[in-house]
Formats: C-alpha cells, sequence, structure tokens
C-alpha cells in the first residue's frame, strides 16, 4: 500500500472529524474561502469555534499532535504556531485509534507540538500533562449549552470533557488558573480532584 501524501492525510483527517462532530450532533461548516487558518466552524449552541483539523499518530502511549504550520518565502520556509487570535482549537484524527480529539487553542498556542497521552506518565507526573481521554471530540457537544452567558469559560477554557463518573487531577495552579473550566466540567459530571505537591486535597462534584 502506497505512502499518504500530506494533502491526502489532510483531507482524511478533515472528513473524519467532520463526521465525528456530525455524529456527536455538532452543527459542522465550512469556510466558503481558502486562506483562513481554519478548516471547520463547530456550532456548540452558545458560540461556533473556528477548528483547525491535523493528522495525529500515536506512538506508544502518546499521541503525537504537530501544531506548527510552514510557509516558503524567498528566504525560505518559516515555521510558526498558532494563536488565540487565529482559531478556537485543533481537532486530531488519530488513525491508529480511530479516534478524534478537540484541544482548546490556549493548550497549544506557542507549540510547535503537543503529546496527549493515552496512559498515565511512568514516573507520576501530572502537571504540564495533557491525558487523551479528557479532549475527545463529542464531549464539546455536552459543555457547548453551558457556555451561554459564561463569559469565563467561552473565552479562555478547553471545550471538552470525559465521560461523566471519569476523575480528573489536576494540580492547584492549574485548577485555580481555570477555575470556570474545571466547574463546568464537574457540572457536567466529571469529578475534579485538586492535588498539592503531589497529594490528593480536594474533590470538586457535581451539585445534584
Amino acid at each position: 500500500m502506497r505512502e499518504l501524501t500530506p494533502t491526502e492525510k489532510g483531507a482524511i483527517a478533515e472528513a473524519k472529524i467532520y463526521a465525528a462532530a456530525v455524529e456527536a450532533g455538532i452543527v459542522v461548516a465550512r469556510p466558503l474561502s481558502e486562506g483562513s487558518r481554519y478548516d471547520l466552524i463547530f456550532d456548540v449552541g452558545a458560540r461556533l469555534l473556528r477548528v483547525q483539523c491535523k493528522w495525529a499518530n500515536r506512538e506508544g502511549d502518546v499521541i503525537v499532535l504537530r501544531t506548527r504550520t510552514s510557509r516558503h518565502t524567498p528566504s525560505g520556509y518559516v515555521w510558526t504556531t498558532y494563536t488565540t487570535h487565529e482559531i478556537d482549537g485543533v481537532a486530531a484524527y488519530c488513525p491508529d485509534l480511530e479516534q478524534c480529539f478537540y484541544v482548546p487553542v490556549e493548550q497549544i498556542a506557542g507549540k510547535l507540538v503537543t503529546h496527549l497521552r493515552l496512559a498515565p506518565a511512568r514516573n507520576g507526573q501530572l502537571a504540564g500533562v495533557t491525558m487523551a481521554g479528557a479532549h475527545r471530540l463529542g464531549a464539546i457537544a455536552q459543555l457547548g449549552e453551558r457556555f451561554a452567558g459564561s463569559e469565563e469559560v467561552a473565552g479562555s477554557s478547553p471545550a471538552s470533557s470525559t465521560p461523566p463518573g471519569a476523575d480528573i487531577v489536576v494540580g492547584a495552579h492549574a485548577f485555580r488558573d481555570r477555575f470556570g473550566y474545571w466547574m463546568e466540567l464537574a457540572a457536567a459530571g466529571t469529578d475534579v480532584v485538586v492535588t498539592r505537591h503531589g497529594r490528593r486535597r480536594v474533590r470538586l462534584s457535581r451539585a445534584d
């Protein structure tokens, strides 16, 4: 079987992401003109998300999401990264898993590559670790309605969650910096466990 070209991979990834979003109940649109930094638009009810689509390979327990772009200039290729002014998030299709993921731009802005872990780090590290399970495409549809009237969540928080009943462990500093997001995540049914100096201290759960 011949190797796919980058253009073919991009087209397949976009098609897979489009289908996964529609299956999750997300209204999807495409820009009519070329040249945008985003490939699709997700309507999650309270807002529209500008989404860049990517092909992401699995390497062991990690999904490698390359978030750099390049353009050719008279001086050669120039490598750039995405910013919050250009897109709202990156959706990735992993062919090894046949699954799609969504990562808010705040978590990839300025990065050349982002790693989504399928299993906890062997050294037990939590800080700076992004778990793939927290970013499966489809969960943003569940939280979409909760964005209405909440500028803190809509403007600066990841629009994704884990399936109800699963725990998310987060450090105290990350919890403080994105309190609005963690609160919405807990309200959607995912318990959030807050650690300090590696010890579990607080659990945030849905009130009802």
